[in-house]
């Protein structure tokens, strides 16, 4: 059993092909020389994650994604990844791109958080989008 669970708060929504998400996101922490221990998903509105944004991280802030970490081996990917299906599709609209690319951008965004990439600077978020469209390809 691949140890990738999904969830859903306070949204109606269905992950299509979610074996192969799993199966998909198995792959791009094994390209990374890491291995999932138990990566939660939570799929959610903008309220929910803003709630949550403001309790833990003291942002006021509408975000698509926050994760957090509970690895304790470097090389073990373990944490919960909460996303806004409300920013996504938005994220979606805006771009000009399919929502279950953006999802799927997304989804593989928090994982590259888990594995070590930051975001921060504007070198780091370049080399952030790299990883996501590499890896994004392995999911076809």
């Amino acid at each position: 059993m691949i140890p990738v669970h999904f969830f859903k708060e306070d949204i109606i929504f269905d992950l299509r092909s979610i074996r192969s998400a799993k199966q998909w996101l198995t792959n791009v922490a094994a390209s990374h020389n890491h291995t999932i221990e138990e990566l939660n998903y939570i799929f959610c509105s903008d309220k929910y994650l803003l709630n949550i944004n403001q309790e833990y991280l003291q942002h006021d802030t509408y975000t698509d994604i926050i994760t957090f970490d509970m690895s304790e081996d470097d090389n073990i990917l373990q944490g919960d990844i909460f996303i806004s299906i409300d920013r996504v599709k938005e994220n979606a609209l805006n771009l000009g791109i399919s929502f279950q690319k953006e999802l799927f951008r997304v989804m593989v965004h928090g994982m590259l958080h888990l594995i070590g990439y930051p975001d921060k600077t504007d070198k780091e978020k370049k080399e952030m989008r790299r990883q996501e469209d590499i890896a994004i390809a392995l999911s076809k």
